[in-house]
């Protein structure tokens, strides 16, 4: 679904409405006309059509996140799916204010980058890194990623965000993210490793042990490359639920 196939970022517009549009045969905006909603609320959506088709024009990423309810963000996926950058965290303990960061992955443009602690993963890498980004996707970064990142470093990632987990969470699927995964069919090249080998992975790492690095980026890549994947699937399936349903 794109956001032209939506009204309900329109105030008084809610999904009782907006599917008693799309049954009428108006699916998209070039479809809708005076009296396929009658009054003040029908001047409201012309308003909405009118405006949306200027913001999409610049690729205004944050008013329709601001026009769309929270729990619709993922209407936002498939329009501006090119400006998605997709990224996950490793650390070394869950308190954003006592542990570290230890990688940063991010896939944006087809390209994957990992910032890795006493490296390259510094503040103004980040920035760097985060720049383009019109619409942040990740697994559970609302209440983790985000604010470890900006926590740890002088970063502010107040951009549009997807955050799958909710999204998963409309479809029925629960737990973190490979477990989503598991019962959707995405498969890892290493499902042995999970978040509490991270931690050890990088201990063992500042001990000098060899290869452990290597292992913890290489699960770092794919955690955040399957996030893609994720988006694809579950976005997709909320389209065939909701809208060709």
């Amino acid at each position: 679904m794109r956001v032209e196939n939506s009204f309900i970022g329109v105030e008084g517009v809610g999904e009782k409405t907006e599917r008693s549009i799309w049954e009428q045969g108006v699916t998209h905006w070039d479809e809708f006309e005076p009296g396929v909603v009658g009054g003040k609320r029908g001047q409201r959506i012309g308003s909405f059509i009118d405006e949306g088709r200027d913001r999409l024009a610049a690729a205004d990423v944050d008013y329709f996140d601001r026009a769309f309810p929270s729990s619709e963000q993922w209407r936002l996926y498939e329009t501006f799916r090119d400006r998605a950058c997709f990224f996950d965290i490793e650390t070394t303990g869950l308190d954003e204010h006592r542990n570290q960061v230890t990688t940063v992955s991010l896939h944006h443009d087809g390209e994957t980058q990992t910032l890795v602690a006493g490296d390259d993963l510094t503040a103004g890498n980040l920035r760097a890194a985060f720049a383009d980004a019109g619409l942040l996707v990740t697994f559970n970064g609302k209440r983790f990623d985000v604010p470890f990142l900006e926590a740890n470093f002088d970063v502010d990632l107040d951009h549009p965000h997807l955050d799958l987990m909710y999204t998963c969470k409309k479809l029925g699927l629960s737990g973190g993210l490979k477990q989503v995964e598991q019962d959707i069919g995405i498969e890892r090249d290493r499902p042995d490793i999970s978040g509490r080998d991270a931690v050890r992975l990088w201990r063992e790492h500042e001990r000098g042990v060899d290869g452990s690095l290597e292992t913890l980026i290489s699960y770092n890549r794919e955690d955040t490359v399957n996030l893609r994947t994720l988006a694809d699937r579950v976005t997709g399936d909320l389209d065939d639920e909701l809208f060709l349903g």
